[in-house]
């Protein structure tokens, strides 16, 4: 089975509190002379309290070119990124000329090169490995991203493979849009980072599979991670697309940049085909939602996780880390799954040997299963 070595996260490094966001937001997205009120009363219900944010909140009101904006987005995400893989491989103890595989995901910037190449080069890695940079997963790719790590360590048991989420969320904010869609994505996402390290079946990393802690090398502010912890192991996977839902969740490209689509209709998608899919996968493996030790749950919002939380009737405090997360950081789209995965190796550790569900949902509209054993 593939191996989670290290898991380290980073974040953005500009702080704030959700009231300084909701004001900047107030400036840069609502038309002189607009009521306020329908905006503030999104944000008080997001159930954030700070965010991390890749520039000074005095810099938002002037991206209104979408070149400039992609501009930062690569400064931000390859200093983030690499903060993140160094630290993450460090804590494996493992080089950067380890590395066979490094897959990178975002859904908030585009580079060609991509930012996996830059990350390669500036942390020295072979001239032989293996990139595979994944764009339009948005929330679901770090569930996915595991995944994929997972089918590649299959086939090459003896290999190290890299999963690196980078997701400057702040940078897609569109200005003048007082749209219910703009406002809901101005009250829930951040900025932040994460990697994960993962050994085939026939590979041992340096170390005892650890979290990462520590600061990292530049420009991003690592979260305290707790003591080292051993890792898990991915046992299976499980992918679900579900038909018609193309504009629930995305992107719509325009002259500004990325427009959001979130539809309200998310947390009904959830009561309607999640548990059914958790049970069915779980069953394959002979096992039942209540083996499950450590629910590893992407904190969509306040909306999703209570949806998620009946439809799967957890246990109270089952979801208390995500919803942590949701409210020390926000919603990272596809780099949240990770943090949580991070805090849970650092802080509640299961019983050895268990299972446990590591589990998001994103665009196409779709979601994502890792079954893991710790």
């Amino acid at each position: 089975m593939t191996s989670i070595a290290a898991v380290h996260a980073v974040l953005a490094p500009h702080r704030h509190t959700q009231r300084e966001i909701t004001d900047m937001v107030a400036r840069t997205c609502l038309p002189g002379g607009t009521d306020r009120g329908v905006l503030d009363r999104l944000h008080r219900r997001a159930q954030v309290n700070t965010r991390h944010m890749t520039l000074p909140l005095a810099r938002y009101p002037e991206l209104d070119d979408f070149g400039a904006v992609n501009d930062a987005f690569i400064d931000g995400a390859v200093r983030l990124g690499t903060d993140a893989v160094a630290a993450a491989l460090k804590a494996a103890g493992l080089s950067p000329r380890d590395v066979d595989l490094l897959m990178f995901t975002s859904v908030t910037g585009i580079a060609t090169p991509s930012v996996d190449a830059r990350i390669a080069g500036r942390l020295g890695m072979r001239p032989d490995v293996k990139r595979l940079p994944v764009f339009g997963l948005g929330c679901v790719a770090g569930a996915a991203g595991i995944a994929r790590l997972h089918d590649y360590l299959l086939g090459r048991p003896d290999e190290v493979a890299v999963l690196v989420s980078v997701e400057l969320c702040s940078l897609t904010f569109q200005r003048a849009d007082a749209s219910t869609a703009n406002l809901v994505a101005t009250a829930l996402f951040g900025d932040g980072a994460a990697a994960v390290v993962a050994c085939g079946a026939r590979r041992t990393a340096g170390n005892a599979a650890t979290v990462g802690r520590g600061a990292p090398a530049s420009g991003g502010t690592a979260q305290d991670s707790g003591e080292a912890a051993a890792g898990p192991h991915v046992v299976a996977t499980r992918s679900r697309l579900y038909p018609d839902t193309e504009r629930v969740m995305g992107w719509d490209i325009t002259a500004t940049g990325f427009r959001v689509v979130l539809d309200a209709g998310v947390p009904d998608l959830v009561r309607k085909n999640l548990a059914g899919d958790v049970d069915a996968f779980l069953t394959d493996h002979g096992l039942r939602r209540a083996d499950i030790t450590a629910w590893v749950c992407h904190p969509g919002g306040p909306k999703v996780l209570e949806a998620v939380a009946e439809s799967l009737d957890l246990p109270a405090g089952a979801l208390d880390l995500t919803r942590r997360s949701l409210a020390r950081v926000g919603n990272l789209s596809s780099a949240s799954v990770l943090h949580v995965l991070r805090d849970t190796l650092a802080e509640r550790r299961p019983p050895a040997g268990t299972p446990g569900l590591l589990l998001a949902m994103g665009p196409g509209f779709c979601s994502e299963l890792v079954l893991l054993r710790w």
